[in-house]
């Protein structure tokens, strides 16, 4: 496929939509809808859009809470050879005011309690329009949506057309757009719903934010390219879950949603009678988690990799071994390597960076050419900034990120490689490895302990269970002990907070 031909990710989803009456979603409140609703409904939304002006490559901005009206927003926005621009709902105002002032929408969608603050907003950035959405569907949208006829010629758009704008975490710097384009997110999803064996018949119990590549493109994509349907839930509540699980038959989710579902007694394997397969990502899955959740249910949890930049790169097999502590093989299309400092090629099991390339990969930084250029190999890899290694079996392991990678005495420090080693001692509910400056060595190694509830561990015993197992270098100089890691909306612990709280 080439780079100039014809392709919208709206046309490709729909050319996979079963009769219209087929049932789409249930939400947690009992109500269902359609595939002639997100048809119907998106095709209003995008009626709307042009109708206030807005032009192919316009950015909608979105944040607001999770809602069915959301789904149809997304679908109308690329319908309409619009770029889906969504925002964490969690974010200030004084945050939103950098994504509006890079991302320059023609509309920003907000809920209505936040309207007043972010007209002003809108009026000194120059955003012609605003509108609101509720979590219950209501607001000034949905009521000009829905004058609209439900009837739209989707715009042909190229396959290298923007779909979505969606930035990252901001961690390392400034909160980088990531451009992604039609056919970056078709062919991933196209690979996904084969290798994940996602079929008409599937139901997906969708806990997931939407506002994120895993919720946003993986579950939704999976499902409506498979003509498959939903259990949609406005965020997860162990509760819920064990209510929906015996109408589902795949789940995706991050892994705490699976340490909460094993810390509810009544979760047990009838619970998973009718499930297929459970999906885990968007951060690592602990290998107590995923030995305790076989153990418990029967059912082996697949893990994956991705990104925002790359949706996803490598995933365990649906037939074959899955592999804890590992994300699996290389995606069908995609190519992985581990390369040094100079990208020179490594060996199996040799630690390095990783590079991918392939259709997923993203086109590039917003407004950032020079930043893109440096995160690109001559050969058109891309530099994920994660530390892995490869087994001789071709299963890739993710040992840590470059950023947190701890440099003391010139020497590294993984932090994956001590936070397992944390983990397995008796009481330690999770740990997180940082480096923090020291002026001898540059950095030192630091723990950050959580401990199981009336477990009581001195810095000393978590030093003694590491030392004989690591070198000496990596045992942590400091061992601190908190009541809970600090985690950002996927669950993700946040060591750029850590590492300015201790220093």
């Amino acid at each position: 496929m080439s780079c100039d031909s014809q392709l919208n990710l709206y046309s490709t989803y729909r050319s996979h939509f079963p009769a219209h009456d087929k049932l789409l979603l249930t939400t947690d409140a009992g109500v269902s809808y359609t595939y002639a609703d997100a048809e119907n409904c998106s095709a209003q939304i995008a009626n709307y859009l042009i109708a206030m002006g807005l032009g192919k490559g316009d950015r909608v901005s979105v944040q607001v809470e999770k809602s069915v009206q959301v789904l149809w927003l997304y679908l109308g926005t690329i319908r309409a050879g619009l770029v889906f621009h969504p925002l964490n709902p969690a974010y200030t105002q004084e945050e939103l005011g950098f994504f509006l002032q890079d991302a320059a929408p023609s509309v920003l969608v907000c809920d209505s309690s936040r309207a007043g603050g972010l007209q002003a907003l809108c009026d000194s950035l120059g955003v012609p329009h605003l509108r609101t959405l509720d979590a219950d569907g209501a607001g000034t949208l949905m009521r000009g949506a829905e004058l609209c006829a439900t009837q739209f010629d989707t715009v042909v758009t190229s396959a290298a057309d923007l779909a979505a704008l969606v930035y990252s975490s901001g961690t390392t710097g400034r909160p980088k757009g990531i451009m992604l384009s039609h056919k970056n997110l078709v062919e991933n999803v196209s690979v996904l719903v084969d290798y994940w064996g996602f079929s008409g018949s599937d139901c997906l119990l969708h806990a997931l934010p939407i506002f994120h590549v895993h919720g946003l493109f993986v579950a939704l994509g999976c499902v409506l390219m498979s003509g498959g349907s939903m259990r949609w839930l406005k965020s997860f509540d162990s509760a819920a879950v064990l209510q929906h699980l015996p109408h589902c038959t795949v789940m995706m989710g991050v892994p705490t949603y699976y340490t909460r579902l094993l810390a509810e007694p009544a979760f047990t394997a009838q619970s998973c009678n009718r499930m297929r397969l459970f999906i885990s990502g968007s951060a690592p899955l602990l290998a107590d988690t995923f030995v305790e959740f076989e153990r418990r249910t029967g059912h082996t949890i697949l893990e994956r990799y991705g990104m925002t930049e790359t949706g996803m790169n490598t995933s365990n097999p649906l037939h074959g071994a899955r592999r804890a502590g590992t994300v699996g093989l290389p995606l069908p299309g995609v190519s992985v390597r581990i390369c040094d400092a100079h990208n020179r090629v490594l060996g199996v099991d040799e630690v390095g960076a990783l590079q991918v390339r392939g259709a997923n990969v993203f086109s590039g930084y917003w407004k950032l050419p020079q930043q893109t250029a440096q995160d690109f190999t001559s050969d058109g890899f891309f530099n994920t900034g994660d530390q892995a290694c490869i087994d001789k079996q071709g299963y890739i392991s993710i040992v840590g990120r470059s950023r947190d990678m701890v440099i003391t005495g010139g020497l590294n420090v993984y932090p994956k490689e001590i936070e397992l080693l944390i983990d397995e001692i008796p009481g330690v509910k999770e740990s997180a490895v940082i480096g923090l400056p020291d002026a001898d060595f540059g950095e030192v190694v630091v723990a950050v302990v959580v401990l199981l509830d009336d477990v009581r561990l001195t810095a000393e015993r978590v030093r003694d269970a590491i030392r004989g197992r690591a070198a000496n270098f990596k045992v942590p100089k400091q061992v601190l002990f908190v009541d809970a890691l600090p985690r950002n909306a996927m669950g993700k612990v946040q060591k750029d907070v850590l590492r300015k709280r201790y220093e």
